[in-house]
C-alpha cells in the first residue's frame, strides 16, 4: 500500500515538472442556486440546494468547501468520514506553491517530524472510483482526491487536495488542452472555463485525471497562506499544519 499510494506524489511532481518545461442512484443537484451566510464569516455564499458545506480550519485559517452532487461517491465518502472525525487532527503533509496543498493521510496524525507520510488510506473500501466531469475543472479552490498509479484512475479512499495554481494564459491552456484529450478525446475547454483560468488560474494539466469533488467558496486566501510555508524534502512543511473539519449543514 505504502508503495502505491506514494505513487501520486510521482504522478504530480512528473505533471508539474512536464508543465513547467513547457512553459510550466445519485440525488439529482438543484437546477436553482440561494444564498446563505457563510457560517465561518457571515459573508453570503451562493451554493445549490441540498449541496453540502463542509468547514476545513488550521492555524492559518478557516476555508469553508461545497460538495458536488454530481460526484455522489467521492461526496459521500467524505461525508462518511467527516463526520467519524476521521480528518482531525490530520496534517497537510504535502505543500507545493502555486500547484497544491494535499492532506487527509491518517499515518499523520502522530508522525514525527521525520516520518515520511502520504501513503495512509481510510478503513474499508480501498479506492473509489474515478468521477471525471467536464465542467468540473482544477481551478483555483478546487477540492480534488489523490490517488495511486492504478489505470482506472479511482481515488485515494481519503486523501484529498486543494489546488493553488496559476493563472493560465490562453495560448498556455491550448497546449495543456491537447494533453488533456488523452484523458478524455472529448473534452474541450469552454469559454467561461478558459476565462476562470485566465482569470483565477488553477492547474488545468490534471484535469480529467484526477476527481474533482468540490471546491472552496470562502478562504481562499488560506490557501495561499499554507501554500507558502518552509518546506521540507519531500514537501513536507517544516512546521506540521493540522486540520479540523466539520459539516455546516
Amino acid at each position: 500500500m505504502k508503495k502505491i499510494i506514494l505513487l501520486f506524489s510521482i504522478f504530480l511532481a512528473s505533471d508539474l515538472m512536464a508543465q513547467t518545461n513547457t512553459k510550466v442512484n445519485a440525488p439529482k443537484s438543484a437546477s436553482s442556486a440561494v444564498v446563505k451566510k457563510n457560517p465561518s464569516n457571515g459573508n453570503p455564499v451562493t451554493i445549490k440546494a441540498k449541496e453540502t458545506l463542509v468547514e476545513i480550519s488550521t492555524d492559518y485559517g478557516v476555508m469553508v468547501a461545497k460538495l458536488y452532487n454530481s460526484t455522489p461517491l467521492h461526496r459521500d465518502n467524505f461525508i462518511k468520514l467527516v463526520k467519524q472525525g476521521f480528518y482531525d487532527s490530520l496534517l497537510f503533509h504535502r505543500v507545493i506553491r502555486e500547484f497544491m496543498i494535499q492532506g487527509g493521510d491518517p499515518d499523520s496524525k502522530y508522525a514525527s517530524d521525520t516520518t515520511m507520510v502520504g501513503a495512509g488510506s481510510a478503513p474499508g473500501t480501498e479506492r473509489i472510483p474515478a468521477e471525471f466531469r467536464n465542467n468540473l475543472i482544477h481551478k483555483r479552490g478546487a477540492l480534488a482526491a489523490a490517488r495511486d498509479g492504478n489505470p482506472a484512475k479511482a481515488s485515494s479512499n481519503c486523501q484529498f487536495y486543494i489546488v493553488e495554481g496559476k493563472k493560465i494564459d490562453s495560448s498556455e491552456l491550448n497546449q495543456i488542452a491537447q494533453s488533456v484529450k488523452t484523458n478524455n478525446p472529448g473534452f474541450s475547454y469552454t469559454p467561461a472555463q478558459k476565462e476562470i483560468y485566465k482569470r483565477i488560474g488553477g492547474t488545468p494539466f490534471l484535469d480529467q485525471n484526477y476527481t474533482v469533488f468540490g471546491e472552496v467558496v470562502s478562504g481562499l486566501d488560506v490557501i495561499d497562506r499554507i501554500a507558502s510555508v518552509q518546506v521540507l524534502p519531500g514537501d513536507r512543511p517544516s512546521k506540521n499544519i493540522r486540520m479540523k473539519v466539520k459539516l455546516l449543514n
